[in-house]
């Protein structure tokens, strides 16, 4: 939803042609600090209303976990609600609660992050709280009993009965042959099934520690408070060795792969994903850049490529899509996805040879320069409007530290995505999207599994 949202932002923007430069972010005070004990701050001030936004992030996610022992960081990310030294299960969100603040968490194959929203004068209520968990976890066996149980529901919920999903968590496993992003962040129900509250133990002595860690705080703040607040509350925590972290890097040409899976859906469906580097692995940073402008120009809204000339124009497709994640700790993938128009009697065949078309275009004519504007235009718009939200700001600043770039990125990204040239765009192309890196899946409705 947030990605449409941005793309509709970027539309209307877009068709009001507005300059670029008249659209772009002011440059938000920003400063950072560690403390002794290795603990990273980051401190951006917005003195626009008086809220503030504290996340914590640790550097653990579905990546760094190995086979047999899926799903931990996101069943720690649970089991930090469960009590710690000062407070006992669920009190810490009943004191936010009472307070008026907003919290939650989420884990990813890269992160484990943490946040509140609250009136800024609440500020050392979160810290209190978030230093202590970080410090003195309790993990109750009989709290890991419950919820293990939940994480499972949880699992069946938003996988297993869901075909797409769980059609796209068997494609991800096999685009990703070499590095840990073929793990699901969830995990795989096997593994909850012997999950055992010591590993979880293990796995938090392991990376909860403020040397693997990110505090980031946006808001109506400044920097000496913060600087105060981190080292009274943080301070005092022992930082640790942790394990090695590799980068999870992926094979350059795999070779072209192909998953057929027969589902609980009415129409069939396509995924095509193409294996190429983040912007932490790539050599060249610009053709990242090239790449996310490409993901607007084939989806960008009502006049890109995959609807205006697949879906409206030759009736191919009743949906396409394409999305590119540029902020991995590793290698990414960029995918495709398209549903046959049936009511023409259009086959997956059929879609496959359209969207090569519209690839190999972009390796043999540039787009012009008035649409590759346009384009980019939509994404710096929406950009900009997504760094209104304190609550993105934060975030990404955490997912930008947290991969292994910087913080700084967030006030260069918009020059950099200014700089790609139509011959960078036709670049990327014929780089990344070849056969030797390509997965697909073919998604079929169960009815035609015999055929």
């Amino acid at each position: 939803m947030k990605a449409l949202a941005r793309r509709a932002a970027g539309l209307l923007l877009g068709t009001l042609c507005l300059p670029l430069a008249a659209i772009a972010a002011d440059t938000q005070p920003t400063h950072e600090f560690t403390l002794d004990n290795g603990l990273k701050v980051v401190v951006r001030e917005d003195h626009r209303a008086p809220v503030v936004v504290s996340q914590i992030w640790y550097k653990v996610g579905s990546s760094y976990e190995t086979p047999g022992q899926t799903g931990l960081s996101h069943a720690l990310e649970h089991m930090m609600f469960k009590g710690s030294a000062k407070v006992g299960p669920g009190e810490g969100s009943r004191i936010l609660r009472d307070l008026g603040a907003e919290e939650n968490a989420f884990t990813s194959d890269d992160y484990t992050a943490y946040y509140q929203v609250l009136a800024r004068d609440r500020l050392p209520v979160a810290f209190e709280l978030e230093a202590d968990r970080m410090a003195s976890l309790r993990l109750p066996p009989e709290e890991f009993a419950r919820e293990i149980e939940v994480i499972k529901e949880e699992r069946r919920l938003r996988t297993d009965d869901k075909p797409n999903a769980k059609a796209f968590e068997l494609f991800s496993a096999m685009a990703y042959p070499a590095s840990g992003y073929h793990t699901p962040t969830i995990g795989w129900m096997a593994d909850l099934e012997r999950m055992k509250v010591e590993e979880l133990r293990h796995w938090y002595e392991a990376w909860y520690t403020p040397n693997n860690a990110t505090l980031v705080v946006v808001g109506d703040v400044t920097v000496d408070e913060v600087k105060g607040l981190a080292q009274k509350y943080f301070g005092a925590i022992p930082k640790r060795d942790t394990p090695p972290a590799k980068l999870p890097l992926e094979l350059a040409e795999p070779g072209q792969r192909q998953l057929t899976l027969h589902v609980a859906t009415q129409l069939p469906s396509l995924i095509y994903g193409f294996n190429v580097p983040g912007l932490a692995t790539a050599q060249n940073p610009r053709s990242v850049h090239a790449l996310r402008l490409i993901s607007a120009l084939l989806d960008g809204g009502y006049s890109a490529r995959l609807p205006s000339r697949l879906e409206r124009g030759q009736e191919l497709v009743a949906g396409a899509s394409s999305g590119y994640n540029a902020f991995t700790r590793g290698d990414s993938l960029f995918l495709i996805s398209a549903t046959p128009n049936v009511q023409q009697h259009k086959t997956l065949a059929d879609v496959e040879k359209g969207l090569w078309e519209q690839l190999d275009e972009l390796k043999t004519t540039p787009p012009s320069a008035a649409e590759l504007e346009r384009v980019r235009a939509q994404v710096i718009a929406g950009l900009v409007y997504d760094r209104d939200s304190i609550s993105s700001q934060a975030t990404t600043i955490g997912q930008l530290e947290t991969v292994g770039l910087s913080w700084k990125l967030i006030d260069r990204e918009l020059d950099e995505l200014k700089q790609v040239t139509p011959k960078d765009i036709q670049d990327a192309a014929r780089t990344y999207f070849t056969r030797e890196r390509l997965s697909v899946a073919h998604v079929l409705p169960e009815e035609s599994a015999h055929e």
